[in-house]
């Protein structure tokens, strides 16, 4: 059994207005030290394989397919055995 943990983000080069809102947030609430903050999503799969190589190529496949859009986001995909 592995998990993964798929971190999904835009492009540095793409606009991140739900991260402007949260910094313009917590600069209201006196937290005026932030340079810049973005938005992300977290994807967390368990996959039931201890084929650590097949299973990386399966998270890349479903990255490119369906949980992230290439076009404005990258992603990171870390791997780890089940506990």
């Amino acid at each position: 059994m592995l998990e993964a943990e798929i971190r999904v983000m835009l492009k540095k080069t793409v606009l991140d207005p739900q991260g402007q809102v949260v910094k313009h947030a917590l600069e209201s609430l006196n937290h005026k030290d932030i340079e810049d903050l973005r938005v992300g999503r977290l994807v967390y799969v368990k996959l039931n394989t201890d084929d650590r190589e097949g299973a990386k190529q399966n998270l890349e496949k479903m990255c490119k397919q369906l949980l992230a859009n290439p076009i404005i986001e990258d992603y990171k995909i870390y791997l780890n055995p089940s506990t």
